[in-house]
């Protein structure tokens, strides 16, 4: 599991000053979602029976740390909500229930919902490479069909880096109808197992170069999350007593926070760089939110923070596709305000957190320019907001 592909491997960073002697005088950028959270197989009381707000705000608060972390790269962020591991289980559990119908059917829809967006975000970013030298090859394919990392050139790459979720995405839903009928033979012993490729990978047997040493460390790093997912849809989950889930999602935590801090990169403990850490704090604390869920059905309530709920898992792939370029094309903008004495004098310009702000103004465009695009491939009529 490349970290690079986590963290945007050419971070563009703060916004430059200007130059002491000219600053004084003001001379100078988890889940394809589009559809309705699934219930509960069971609802607690006052949990409504067709839309889990904990699931919708699960997956909003996931994009919302995404952004986060690739603003700022705190190293703890991913053990305070590993985003990566709740948005694989989330679209298990999706999958799951979607798989109800029949499988070809499913499988339709979801490459439709994936790759429509996928390959308008191709057109823009593609075309602003090859202005910017890129000469594509051969594998350009794989902007059409992502089972590999696509190609990209280093101007880009901080944009393009971030569709590994969207690669180990699509495998994960290409694999699903075989995975669900394993999972179900037996639940338990194969949630279990899901861990071994992982172990195996990053212990014993290594991980391949290349796009298929991505795919596998990836696929292998959020199996067991994906499985959760199915556990979670089946009821299994609700199943366990707690003196069992509360054992097992401690130890492993423990496991994964152990790795992590003995085991750091470049002396990070940071998980995205470490992949048995990630695969085994992201089991363990993904078990537990998917056990325990709190009843959230008052967020219905609460008429703003639904309304911002629903639009954020409405466009979760336009959220997650352009959050990237929006960071990037902060950078250029912040440094045109320094040529505005106002905005120099006036606003804390040379601020991570400035940028951070400047980014969700972007990113809001970006929903309005681009999100229309999850309405065609979901086959509904395209709205400006949902």
């Amino acid at each position: 599991m490349a970290g690079a592909h986590r963290k945007g491997a050419l971070r563009t960073g703060i916004p430059m000053q200007r130059p002491a002697e000219h600053s004084g005088e003001g001379t100078e950028p988890g889940t394809p979602a589009g559809e309705t959270a699934p219930s509960s197989p069971a609802p607690l009381p006052g949990r409504s029976a067709g839309r889990d707000r904990w699931f919708d705000a699960l997956r909003a608060f996931a994009l919302v740390r995404v952004i986060t972390y690739h603003t700022f790269e705190w190293p703890w962020l991913g053990l305070v909500f590993p985003s990566m591991g709740v948005m694989f289980a989330l679209a298990g559990s999706l999958m799951a229930r979607s798989l109800e119908r029949p499988a070809a059917h499913v499988l339709r829809g979801r490459l439709r919902r994936l790759l429509i967006p996928l390959w308008a975000f191709a057109l823009v970013l593609g075309t602003a490479m090859l202005l910017h030298g890129w000469l594509p090859g051969p594998d350009v394919l794989y902007w059409v069909l992502p089972v590999g990392d696509p190609p990209g050139n280093a101007w880009g790459e901080q944009a393009w880096a971030v569709l590994w979720y969207l690669r180990t995405y699509l495998w994960f839903v290409l694999m699903s109808p075989v995975l669900l009928r394993i999972f179900r033979s037996a639940p338990l012993p194969v949630l279990a197992l899901s861990l071994v490729p992982v172990v195996v990978l990053e212990t014993v047997g290594g991980v391949p170069d290349g796009r298929l040493g991505s795919a596998l460390s990836d696929l292998s790093v959020f199996l067991f999350c994906w499985l959760l997912g199915f556990a979670h849809r089946d009821g299994v989950l609700d199943r366990m007593r707690p003196a069992v889930v509360v054992p097992v999602a401690s130890a492993l935590l423990a496991a994964g926070a152990w790795w992590a801090f003995h085991h750091r990169v470049d002396g990070s403990y940071d998980l995205d760089d470490i992949p048995l850490a990630q695969a085994l704090w992201s089991a363990g604390f993904v078990l537990l939110l998917l056990r325990f869920r709190p009843d959230f059905a008052g967020l219905a309530r609460h008429r703003v923070a639904d309304r911002i709920v629903k639009v954020f898992n409405a466009r979760a792939v336009t959220i997650y596709l352009w959050h990237e370029v929006a960071l990037m094309t902060s950078v250029p903008l912040i440094d045109l305000m320094w040529n505005v004495p106002a905005f120099e004098r006036d606003l804390p310009l040379d601020s991570m957190w400035f940028q951070f702000g400047v980014a969700w103004v972007l990113i809001a465009a970006a929903v309005a320019l681009f999100g229309w695009v999850e309405d065609i491939a979901a086959k509904r009529g395209p709205r400006l907001l949902p």
